[in-house]
Parts: structure tokens; C-alpha cells; sequence
């Protein structure tokens, strides 16, 4: 099932040139075995299909990594490890469901078209405050800022603080690349920080329950959050996180694919009505998610191969939606696609619980921009990306000119 080739995906070429990797990778060694993840890396659609919707994959317990730290340094993150244990997507497979199940009617389709007047709300006024400066900075001035409003609304926050909240999942997203200890510290810091501030919060909702998600956790009497009352604080913060990054990171990058795919911005422009169709292929050709890592909880069949109990597996999103056997010249961008059955939010008891929020949030960004910018002018001579090593980058700034009345 694996050849003798090796691939490091640590290596630069593997955040500048993923794609390239990804199809040699595909082609020759479909289903490898890696050291460095120690598990097997998955990079076919159906393989890695299969492995999304199995029952026998689970996640890896969240605080799996704090454990390769130095016994030193060990203790002195125990309270994010004490964090951690309680993010739904980071336990226990019952944990998992619980949380959905008690915050998917708020997630779903109708549910979200609810939210579009404030999207749209939140996105003029992003745009309002950039228009004095002649250009906008669609980072740090838009995409993150309108995400984190949009999540404070759901949680019931104050508009004021949104710049809290940006500054808290900026510095959880470090602590999760774990780079140095700088970036760790800091990001425990902010982690207890939002706990602290979403504490009083939690408790004046089970006295006085509102109309948001923290009211749902807060309410509920049997299953995860009943059991685990501290759990509602500490899921307020996956949500901020979780839905946060992963919608900034589609605006950012949709933006960017129709600046350098200029006629499928003019097709665009030419025929709104393929604005879903042109969200589902950023997320396909340059989905916020690379992988996702599951653990055989028994004995499991994948990819014609039986696997025993305790393996790991790399499921490579990345990989998967490039798959020349699913998708038609996979490397072209191409607004028009059809069929698109991309993986970009996952697949099965795993799968984004925030895609329905996500997609209708980009299509309000990117129907706003098309309406009040005649071109998306780049101010830069190359896109400023930020290295995450494996197989990911992430854009630190995507500056635009802004025509007069804009």
C-alpha cells in the first residue's frame, strides 16, 4: 500500500509547493505510511471519503501533543491542558455529539438566513470605516473583524469587544502551532483570558437564559454540558476559534483567487447568480482546512486494507479535493463547476457544524465587494503569506485599492 519513496511534509516545499507534493503523493504512495505523523497519510478522495464518515475514527485526544513536551515544561501548561480536555471536538466521540446535537438547530440553513442582515450589517460598516483610507487591508480590516462580530453575535457579546475576541483566537491559533514556548505561553495566557470573561457570562445565562448559543450550552440538563458545567465556558472559546479562523480564512483567500483569476471575477460580475457555485470551488481549491487526524478506536477497513486498533491516520483534505479522478484539470479554478462534491468542511460525524454560517457569510462579503468595487485592484506586487507548516499557509495581509465611493 506504501512505497519506499518518503516525503517530508515539513519542508518548504511542502507549504509552497503542497499542491505538487500532494499529486505525487496521491499518484505513488496513495495510502503512506509517515514518521513524521507517525500514522498513515491519506490523500484519494475515497479513501479519504471513507475514512470521514467510518464510526471506528475518532479524534486523537486535544492535549495528545502537551505530552511530548519536555516533563518540565509540563506542568506549566496544565490549566490550558485542563482547557482543552473539555473542547467538544477535542474528546470523546459521545462529548462530540452531544454539542452538536444541542447547537445544530442554530446552524442550520434557515437558521443562518436569520443572520444576513447583521452580516451584512457588520460587512458595510467594515467597509465604511476603510473607504476614508483609499485602500483596505482585507486581513486584519475584514475578514477577521466581520468573522469575530459575527461569532460575538451568536454568543451574545458586546459589538465593543470584538477586538478582544480577535486578539484571543489570534493568540490560541499560535498556541496550537506550538512553534515556541513564547507562542504557547501566549496562548494559554489568552485561553484562560476568554475563560475568565466568558465565565460571569455563562452564569448570568443560566439565570436569565437569552436567544444565543451560550444560552443553548448553558441549558441544557443531560449529556456533556450537563455533566461537565465548566465545558459551556470552555465552548464558547472552540466556537470563537473554530468558526473565527476558518471563515477569515475563506474570505481572504476567495479574494485573492478572483484577483488573480481575473475572467472568473468578470464572469462573476457578469452572472451574481454563481455566487454559490463560486464559493464551493475556494473552498475546494483553497479550503481553510488542510487535514484531520483520527484514531482507530478497533479494527477498521480502509483503502482494500485492514488497519488494527490504535492507528492513526492523516486524512488530507487538501489532497482529496484536488483528486484528478473526481475532479476534471482539479489545479483549474474554475466558478462553474459542477459537480463539486468537495470535502473542504468534512464528511460524517465529524463534519462542520458552522458550514451553512460560513458559506453565507463569504457570499455577503463577496456580494458587497462586487457591488461597491468596480475591480479588486491588488496594492501588493505578491501575496504576504504566512508559513503553517504541514502542507498549509496562511495569508498575513491582502491589501486592495479602494475606488473613490467605494
Amino acid at each position: 500500500m506504501s512505497s519506499e519513496l518518503t516525503y517530508d511534509f515539513f519542508a518548504p516545499e511542502a507549504v509552497w509547493s503542497a499542491d505538487s507534493l500532494l499529486h505525487r503523493v496521491r499518484t505513488a504512495s496513495p495510502v503512506y505510511w509517515s514518521p513524521q505523523f507517525n500514522g498513515w497519510v491519506l490523500t484519494r478522495y475515497a479513501d479519504v471519503l471513507a475514512a470521514s464518515k467510518e464510526r471506528r475514527l475518532v479524534s486523537p485526544p486535544g492535549t495528545g501533543w502537551l505530552d511530548r513536551l519536555p516533563s518540565q515544561l509540563q506542568p506549566l501548561f496544565q490549566p490550558a491542558r485542563d482547557a482543552l480536555r473539555l473542547w467538544a471536538g477535542l474528546g470523546g466521540e459521545q462529548d462530540h455529539l452531544d454539542f452538536q446535537r444541542a447547537l445544530k438547530k442554530y446552524f442550520t440553513p434557515a437558521q443562518v438566513e436569520r443572520l444576513r442582515p447583521r452580516v451584512q450589517h457588520f460587512t458595510d460598516a467594515l467597509l465604511d470605516a476603510a473607504r476614508t483610507a483609499g485602500e483596505l487591508e482585507v486581513v486584519e480590516e475584514l475578514a477577521r473583524p466581520l468573522s469575530a462580530s459575527v461569532i460575538g453575535e451568536l454568543l451574545g457579546l458586546p459589538v465593543e469587544d470584538r477586538a478582544l475576541l480577535l486578539r484571543w483566537s489570534t493568540d490560541i491559533q499560535s498556541f496550537f502551532q506550538h512553534a515556541n514556548l513564547e507562542s504557547l505561553y501566549r496562548g494559554q495566557r489568552s485561553l484562560l483570558e476568554m475563560q475568565d470573561y466568558m465565565r460571569p457570562r455563562v452564569e448570568e445565562r443560566r439565570r436569565a437564559p437569552r436567544e444565543d448559543l451560550v444560552s443553548v450550552m448553558a441549558s441544557q440538563e443531560s449529556g456533556f454540558f450537563a455533566r461537565e458545567p465548566e465545558a459551556v465556558v470552555a465552548n464558547c472559546v472552540t466556537l470563537l476559534f473554530s468558526g473565527h479562523e476558518t471563515t477569515s480564512r475563506l474570505i481572504s483567500s476567495g479574494l485573492l483567487l478572483l484577483m488573480e483569476h481575473p475572467e472568473q471575477q468578470a464572469l462573476l460580475r457578469n452572472r451574481p447568480e454563481l455566487m454559490p457555485s463560486a464559493i464551493e470551488e475556494m473552498l475546494r481549491y483553497a479550503g481553510p482546512t488542510v487535514a484531520m487526524i483520527r484514531v482507530s478506536r478497533e479494527p477498521v477497513e480502509l483503502a482494500g486494507r485492514r488497519f488494527s486498533a490504535g492507528e492513526t491516520f492523516v486524512l488530507l483534505y487538501k489532497a482529496a479535493n484536488r483528486d484528478p479522478e473526481v475532479f476534471t484539470e482539479p489545479d483549474r479554478f474554475d466558478i462553474t463547476r459542477q459537480p463539486n462534491r468537495h470535502l473542504a468542511f468534512g464528511m460524517g460525524p465529524f463534519a462542520c457544524l458552522g458550514s451553512a454560517l460560513s458559506r453565507m457569510e463569504a457570499e455577503v462579503c463577496f456580494q458587497t465587494l462586487l457591488r461597491r468595487l468596480k475591480d479588486f485592484r491588488p496594492r501588493f506586487d505578491s501575496p504576504d503569506w504566512k508559513p503553517l507548516p504541514p502542507l498549509s499557509r496562511t495569508l498575513r495581509s491582502l491589501r486592495v485599492e479602494l475606488p473613490p465611493g467605494a
